[in-house]
């Protein structure tokens, strides 16, 4: 580790070391990121994110908001086809810029740094974290309901188990990638055991004439029309995760396939998953029962499994649990690509010279997820998620009309029809305005001032390059404890 202690020994390619970073030797010049998730595992990652909790907690939200069976099951059908245009249009962003962090490159090369580094702070300090957070109290939550049946487990209790949680994945993740996408692949497989249950139970229940409250399902169907903006929210929280292959491009095998052949089947088997788990749920309970539940997936399996009731809590609890993993895996590399280009400290850019992990990014992710379980109201975690989030998106699909004009004759692997990405521009700007004159709420405005907060940030520490006293010393010794080391790689720009 002498390369990371001693700054000024060596020089790299005939430069000095840049000032605040340990020089490479010529072992550490090769370290970074290695390509190890080939198309099961990006499979895996793009279905185990997206089937966490949402689909066993959300529900409720869609249902409320639409107040009839049949057009929440059409927002549920709604959600997943947006979902997978969604994914088309970064399928072809995905191949054209073969950069890891998902929107943050593909912002910077069409907006340039400004735009990409507002996108970056959203989501390093508050998306990312908040969505691990979010996922991990879903776990502490039906870990728990085994021991605690319809009390409902105490506050402290789910906390608890949330941290370790989280605690638990960081190690992972830090440790080793193919460790992390061997968690993802296993829990995966069980999460899908579990929707495979609640899907038999629903044929079941149907081939024994439980249909009452799918037969005239639209009836009392909401009249607001801007109620279903918050109802998309809800649903697709349920589908978050469409996008996270994008954020490890670049340790994907064979990303030109592998990228695009995981969204094509990830994208349609979920959503198939989601529209017979629903339809399941409406087999064994009234939609007001549905909507007094605490744990629908839970309350399902009390009323049809008898003793065997205990298999869908702790299947939900390993199914969220893979999603926690899966977000962390995706989340610290948006950290990581990032403090690359620098705009955010140099430390969370560097990558652990034995296991090749950026440690330092997953770690500080982590840190945040714990500080956000303290509040642990769901819903507001998910419209704050959702209202900034589809903010981006939508500036993503104008990203990619742009690079059509900007970059027309760039090589296009995938090519999509134009119309894709204007139709999620247009849901997005609607996912973003109608909530806010339907239910206008002060989170919508933090949300807002704290995106452009981030100017406070940028202007003196990237744009004028400041550095405050005692960061040369604070990153070398991070170096040393946590034996990282910088990495090669092309700017954006």
């Amino acid at each position: 580790m002498t390369d990371l202690k001693e700054r000024n020994a060596n020089k790299t390619n005939g430069n000095p070391a840049p000032d605040g970073v340990a020089p490479k030797s010529s072992e550490s010049e090769s370290i970074s990121l290695k390509r190890q998730v080939g198309l099961m595992s990006g499979i895996a990652l793009i279905v185990g994110t997206m089937i966490g909790s949402g689909i066993f907690i959300s529900p409720k939200g869609v249902l409320r908001q639409t107040e009839s069976v049949g057009m929440s099951l059409i927002i549920w059908l709604a959600c997943g086809i947006l979902a997978m245009l969604g994914a088309l249009s970064y399928a072809e962003l995905g191949t054209l810029i073969p950069k890891s962090g998902a929107e943050y490159p593909y912002l910077f090369e069409a907006f340039g740094p400004i735009l990409a580094y507002l996108y970056a702070w959203i989501s390093v300090v508050i998306l990312k974290p908040a969505s691990v957070a979010a996922i991990a109290l879903a776990f502490g939550e039906y870990a728990a309901a085994p021991f605690y049946g319809n009390c409902g487990a105490p506050d402290i209790v789910v906390k608890l188990l949330a941290a370790g949680a989280i605690l638990i994945i960081t190690w992972v993740n830090c440790y080793s990638v193919k460790w992390a996408t061997s968690v993802q692949n296993v829990f995966t497989a069980a999460k899908l055991a579990c929707i495979g249950i609640i899907i038999m139970i629903g044929f079941v229940r149907l081939g024994q004439g439980h249909t009452e409250y799918l037969t005239r399902s639209f009836e009392g169907s909401s009249s607001k029309g801007l109620s279903y903006a918050v109802a998309f929210y809800q649903g697709l929280w349920a589908y978050d995760g469409w996008n996270n292959l994008n954020y490890v491009t670049e340790e994907i095998k064979n990303p030109y396939r592998n990228l695009p052949l995981s969204i094509i089947i990830g994208l349609p088997l979920t959503t198939v998953c989601y529209l017979l788990v629903n339809i399941a749920y409406f087999t064994v309970m009234s939609p007001a029962e549905l909507l007094a539940s605490n744990a629908v997936a839970v309350t399902l399996a009390d009323r049809t499994l008898g003793v065997m009731a205990w298999i869908i809590p702790v299947s939900v609890a390993m199914s969220t649990f893979g999603a926690a993993n899966g977000t962390l895996f995706t989340s610290g590399r948006l950290t990581f690509v990032a403090a690359r280009e620098g705009h955010m400290v140099e430390i969370l850019s560097m990558v652990h010279v034995k296991h090749f992990t950026p440690f330092p990014a997953v770690a500080f992710t982590s840190l945040l997820a714990l500080f956000m379980i303290i509040p642990s109201n769901f819903d507001q975690l998910v419209n704050y998620f959702s209202f900034t989030a589809w903010l981006f998106y939508g500036l993503v699909m104008l990203a990619l009309i742009a690079l059509r004009f900007s970059k027309r004759d760039a090589k296009r692997p995938i090519k999509i029809p134009i119309v894709i990405p204007i139709i999620v521009l247009l849901a997005s700007v609607y996912l973003v305005i109608a909530p806010i004159i339907d239910e206008p709420a002060l989170e919508y405005l933090y949300a807002t001032m704290f995106i452009l907060a981030g100017l406070l940030f940028y202007v003196p520490f990237v744009h004028f390059k400041y550095s405050l006293p005692g960061m040369t010393q604070f990153t070398i010794f991070s170096q040393c404890i946590m034996q990282v080391a910088p990495t090669d790689h092309m700017p954006l720009g």
